[in-house]
């Protein structure tokens, strides 16, 4: 069968790479193209667009791009209608893939949703949009199965992927300071995100940290898509590590993180150490939002677990007094540290056992072949 996919982001690109391999597994036969980037390319995809040229946050953002997002859905549409694939695979990214499964669904493409949009902390209209063009939707969060029912909308719950993603064997973290030119100091990691606009706000405010935590070392966690260039022209002179395509060594290795919200915060609690979650856009984008959003937590850590588990810092309260607090806390209060180790391992164990991409793959093959 011929697969279309559809990921806007690097935490799309990973989660459809494992897609990917596990359709290959179920489908012998199985051809990809994909707009996404190198993880799906490795699996086999051919790439149409990078996720790179795709990733406009906020409202701000997007109306300064708003000619390049329209010419890009343009160019999808006559890009799937060329190819004619059997079903179109919708990975997050909804502001896009939404737009793009209406088009599907009327031009008789089958279209398959693999993590859904977060209708559940606002915009909530898009679930009728999604029960109208979308014939399967595939859930990785426990919570969102309760938020579709309500709207009589049936979906799958398959995990979280990231289960199967993070490593699982013990890391040898000698060798990774050694390999990364980074001395026996405990190590602070920084995940300021994956995209320039929030690389730009966060790590301005992150690397002020460096100066106040002299018996700790911090090496910032490189987003594969981001010019280094970018990084050293926040960091000028600071005495910091940039580590590319490591970041789960990089975690592992660590005492606490400074994180910028979205899945990075997932990873890190997956792997046991001590965060702070950070989120800052522009004023006007947040202000617009917040009228909007509803859900009591920004970090999916604390959605799941219904709590605060990790500090989360946002906008105005993301500043750097703040930021040391908080950073002083994971590092110096032992029960505060334990507490939240703790609340990791039972969220996890909501999460469940992982296979999601497995899961995920059977689901739509044995979809798919019920037309056959």
């Amino acid at each position: 069968m011929k697969y279309y996919i559809i990921a806007g982001e690097a935490s799309g690109d990973l989660h459809a790479s494992n897609l990917i391999r596990a359709l290959k597994k179920e489908d012998s036969e199985a051809e990809f193209r994909a707009w996404g980037g190198d993880l799906m390319a490795e699996q086999g995809a051919k790439i149409v667009k990078h996720y790179r040229n795709l990733a406009f946050m906020g409202l701000i953002e997007v109306l300064v791009n708003l000619q390049a997002i329209i010419k890009n859905i343009r160019f999808c549409k006559s890009d799937i209608l060329n190819w004619q694939p059997d079903v179109l695979i919708l990975v997050d990214y909804p502001g896009f893939n939404l737009r793009i499964a209406e088009f599907a669904h009327h031009q008789g493409i089958k279209v398959i949703y693999y993590i859904s949009p977060k209708v559940w902390a606002w915009k909530k209209s898009r679930v009728y949009t999604i029960k109208k063009h979308v014939d399967k939707m595939l859930i990785i969060l426990p919570f969102e199965k309760d938020f579709y029912a309500k709207y009589n909308y049936p979906v799958e719950y398959v995990g979280h992927p990231l289960l199967d993603a993070l490593p699982t064997e013990i890391a040898d973290n000698e060798l990774f300071r050694k390999e990364n030119g980074l001395n026996n100091k405990p190590i602070i990691a920084i995940l300021p995100g994956s995209r320039k606009q929030e690389i730009k706000k966060m790590l301005e405010v992150m690397i002020e940290m460096i100066d106040d935590f002299t018996d700790y070392q911090f090496a910032i966690a490189g987003a594969p898509s981001i010019d280094d260039k970018l990084y050293q022209t926040i960091l000028k002179d600071k005495k910091v590590v940039l580590i590319k395509d490591k970041t789960y060594q990089l975690l592992n290795a660590s005492a606490a993180a400074l994180v910028t919200s979205g899945t990075a915060t997932l990873e890190t609690a997956l792997l046991g150490i001590p965060q702070v979650v950070c989120y800052k856009v522009n004023s006007i984008t947040y202000h617009i939002g917040k009228q909007f959003v509803d859900v009591p937590y920004m970090s999916l850590v604390n959605l799941i677990m219904e709590k605060e588990v990790v500090k989360e810092l946002l906008q105005d309260e993301f500043s750097v007094a703040n930021l040391k607090i908080e950073l002083s806390t994971i590092l110096f209060d032992f029960g505060r540290r334990e507490a939240i180790i703790n609340d990791y391992k039972e969220m996890k164990s909501k999460l469940g056992k992982g296979g999601a991409s497995t899961k995920a793959a059977c689901e739509i093959v044995n979809f798919l072949q019920g037309f056959e």
